[in-house]
């Protein structure tokens, strides 16, 4: 008997005549593991769009060092009296960069980019004895600032 009505139903849905649909409770299963697969991927996903930001951000950072070197090669070697809109002039896509000079001596600067949106902070310091450079940023272990608040080059 049971044989017999599951042949019927088979063949009710093989031949289209069939009308049944999901039940109540497969619904809410599949409605229940979609909600779980979308817990996990939209905060990965936000993630991955602060990490692109702080990207720019970076970009813009290294882009401005390389202008403030040139800056000092037409200076005699000297960083002081440089500006961001003397640096936008060397390097044009800085035009877009939030952008914050200090500590101008004639063999050190410290270059500061805000990303715009994620308002993460990437420094891009040269020691005015040394001539050393270091590559920080804050805050720590949030998007594009790893833990240890260096970002290297």
């Amino acid at each position: 008997m049971l044989l017999q009505k599951l042949r019927e139903r088979v063949g009710a849905r093989l031949s289209g005549n069939s009308e049944s649909g999901f039940t109540l409770v497969e619904l809410l299963v599949v409605m229940l593991i979609l909600g779980i697969l979308a817990a996990i991927a939209i905060p990965a996903f936000f993630n991955q769009k602060q990490k692109a930001n702080d990207a720019q951000a970076k970009a813009y950072a290294h882009s401005a060092q390389v202008a403030m070197e040139t800056y000092a090669t037409d200076n005699n070697g000297a960083y002081t009296g440089a500006t961001p809109g003397i640096l936008l002039g060397y390097e044009p896509t800085l035009s877009g960069a939030s952008l914050a000079l200090s500590n101008l001596s004639g063999a050190g600067y410290q270059i500061a980019v805000t990303a715009p949106v994620t308002a993460h902070v990437f420094n891009v310091i040269r020691n005015g004895t040394t001539g050393a450079l270091s590559y920080t940023c804050t805050p720590v272990s949030t998007g594009g600032c790893p833990s240890g608040g260096n970002w290297g080059q």
